[in-house]
């Protein structure tokens, strides 16, 4: 690879991921004479191209990244936190997470956090993936009768309820419950073979683009709302308030202990391979 080649980029079309690269791609922002080219993907398969190694960086699950931690390094930046709160699981009609055991629940990839999380917390039920883009599909495939519950993450834990369908669980707040910390969601990953210098600097610049973004919030709101989406104003700016913030420009200790915690337990139950060391790029 020389100074020349373009660094490839892959994120989802959510709000918060569109929100962080936002500048970059939009040339607010010093690049340190790196060009970037970028490509979007619903978050399972961005779950799947890690393994291909077939971008640079890569938006992924916290919980895809013990399978892939040989291959890449954590960002220290980028990521999507929730702090008493998270995905949230829904019904057409008010149920608990126990009476969900052995019943069909929709979920958004089984290479997921939020997945991993339901697991942790309800170790027994059929999961049906069904993809989350088209937004409204969940929504169909419960009012359909073919699931009995939904996992829900990104936009669609914010519009449920005018959807028509009941809060079951926060797992978000009851993995904080369970552990006294938060849920780190998903991350940014850089590929290890860029080397170290490489690496460095486009850790910078993503970092970069993330401030920039949250400095002139209402311009990128703005922007982002030009496209069609789930979401209004408002809704966005929740949204972002939740899950683009402060967590998402820096890593503090306690998101990092987090990610241990959650790979430990994970691995005890056997739902992953092995517990990843955490090691964080530059």
């Amino acid at each position: 690879m020389t100074s020349e080649d373009p660094v490839r980029l892959a994120f989802s079309p959510d709000g918060d991921d569109a929100f962080m690269f936002w500048a970059l791609l939009r040339g607010k922002i010093d690049t340190e004479g790196l060009r970037f080219v970028a490509e979007q993907h619903d978050t399972e398969s961005l779950n799947a191209m890690a393994d291909r190694e077939a971008v640079d960086v890569l938006a992924v699950s916290m919980a895809r990244y013990a399978a892939v931690a040989d291959r890449y390094l954590l960002l220290p930046h980028g990521a999507s936190v929730g702090r008493g709160y998270g995905p949230v699981v829904v019904a057409p009609s008010a149920l608990s997470l126990a009476d969900l055991a052995g019943k069909r629940v929709a979920v958004p990839g089984l290479r997921t956090t939020a997945y991993l999380v339901l697991r942790l917390l309800l170790p027994r039920f059929e999961p049906v993936v069904v993809p989350i883009a088209p937004h409204d599909l969940v929504f169909q495939a419960l009012r359909s009768g073919n699931v009995d519950a939904a996992l829900l993450i990104h936009e669609g834990r914010l519009t449920f309820e005018s959807e028509g369908f009941a809060l079951v669980a926060d797992i978000g707040a009851e993995w904080t419950r369970m552990t006294g910390l938060p849920l780190p969601l998903g991350v940014n990953v850089i590929r290890r073979g860029l080397g170290a210098e490489r690496i460095a600097r486009i850790s910078r610049v993503c970092r970069r683009s993330i401030v920039w973004a949250l400095e002139h919030r209402e311009e990128v709101m703005t922007e982002l709302l030009a496209h069609p989406g789930p979401l209004d104003r408002d809704s966005l700016d929740r949204y972002l308030g939740m899950y683009a913030n402060a967590d998402t420009e820096g890593m503090a200790e306690d998101v990092v202990r987090a990610m241990d915690q959650l790979f430990e337990r994970g691995a005890r139950l056997g739902l992953v391979a092995e517990r990843p060391v955490i090691e964080l790029a530059p």
